[in-house]
């Protein structure tokens, strides 16, 4: 017997199979969801990117649904929402959902009579979004599965949605009408009901039933105010103060103080078509893009205080969505003309990289740290 020959053979079996968990492991790595990670709307390939923020590559793609626009992660970043928008087709009434951990789509949304859905966001555990065809903000629960508050603004084309962290104030733009909505849960007395039958005596109040006379109940209150045509892309100050509105076909930001609910300034800006407004997390700049493609001019940045620009971009072409990281170092921007995401410094203020896509990309969304 050949005791070299077995011993040989023995040490290339071992090294073959070490070799082989290395290269399963490799695979295991490869196709791990990035953390953290970039989240990009091809919308007219109907898919999902999801991007690798340190090497800019994309690492999988997902179907989004028919007509993608705007994008929100669930709070624990394991889920995506996907608003299926369809333009001047009304009829599209859900909402994509994807397992970003298993990288694939799950059942979607089916809002019923809602339609044309677009803002969202995501607070509270719930997903709210706007229904344009309907003129309303919804909002619906994961865990029971179904729409369990809607609300109306009577206003045209209710775009996009900001919900605060305590929850009782929304903000939405309406874009044909021209205003943004502000929302307040209030505490209204009731006033002329008496306690409903079967109350037990003493004018005690039941849960769940109609509050004694008097009793304060908790209600909305929809105040709409006059923006700039085509206001459609906004942001709430990090302060929570000012509602800043990017009127697309005047040219102009709407400055709005929210206490006082009425408009405080109007500034004209050298970006057409405004698209999307967000505020760095320190509240000092507003980065503002532009969707018409033959201006040099597809990203601005304004200075908070003095509300003057302090610089400008040519991306190459009209761009839409922003992100921005929640640490303020950098700014992910869609530049939707030439099928590429801009990557913003936002220490140096330059352009630090760009990030291939699909077609048309949009809506982006940034999915933290695990």
């Amino acid at each position: 017997m050949n005791w070299r020959w077995m011993i040989s053979r023995r040490n290339l079996v071992r090294g073959t199979v070490a070799f082989g968990v290395l290269l399963m492991a490799a695979g295991f790595a490869a196709a791990q969801t990035p953390s953290p990670a970039l989240l990009v709307l091809e919308k007219s390939d109907n898919m999902l990117a999801i991007v690798n923020p340190a090497s800019l590559q994309i690492v999988a793609r997902v179907p989004s649904g028919p007509d993608p626009h705007e994008i929100v992660t669930s709070s624990d970043g394991k889920l995506a929402y996907i608003s299926n928008y369809g333009g001047n087709d009304s009829t599209l009434n859900t909402i994509t959902v994807v397992d970003l951990a298993a990288r694939k789509a799950l059942p979607p949304i089916n809002l019923g009579a809602l339609r044309s859905t677009h803002g969202l966001d995501f607070a509270g555990g719930k997903l709210y979004f706007t229904a344009e065809t309907n003129k309303v903000i919804g909002r619906y629960d994961p865990a029971t599965q179904s729409v369990d508050w809607v609300i109306g603004t009577g206003q045209d084309r209710t775009h996009m949605v900001i919900v605060n962290g305590s929850l009782d104030r929304i903000v939405t733009a309406n874009v044909s009408s021209a205003t943004i909505s502000i929302i307040e849960q209030i505490s209204a007395p009731m006033g002329g009901f008496g306690p409903p039958p079967g109350n037990p005596p003493g004018n005690t109040f039941v849960a769940g039933s109609t509050p004694p006379p008097g009793a304060p109940r908790k209600t909305w209150r929809v105040t709409n105010i006059p923006a700039g045509r085509g206001a459609e892309g906004f942001d709430v100050s990090p302060d929570g103060k000012q509602i800043w509105a990017a009127n697309a076909q005047d040219a102009t930001v709407t400055i709005i103080d929210i206490d006082g609910k009425n408009v405080t300034d109007t500034v004209p800006i050298s970006v057409k078509g405004a698209n999307r407004l967000k505020f760095t997390p320190d509240g000092k700049r507003v980065l503002i893009t532009g969707l018409a493609g033959s201006s040099t001019n597809n990203l601005l940045v304004l200075d908070s205080i003095t509300r003057k620009e302090v610089k400008k971009f040519d991306l190459g072409g009209g761009a839409a969505g922003i992100v921005i990281v929640p640490d303020g170092s950098r700014a992910y921007v869609a530049v939707s003309g030439k099928d590429k995401v801009a990557v913003l410094d936002l220490q140096t203020w330059e352009i630090s990289g760009n990030i291939s896509t699909g077609k048309q990309p949009d809506g982006l969304a940034w999915v933290p740290r695990n």
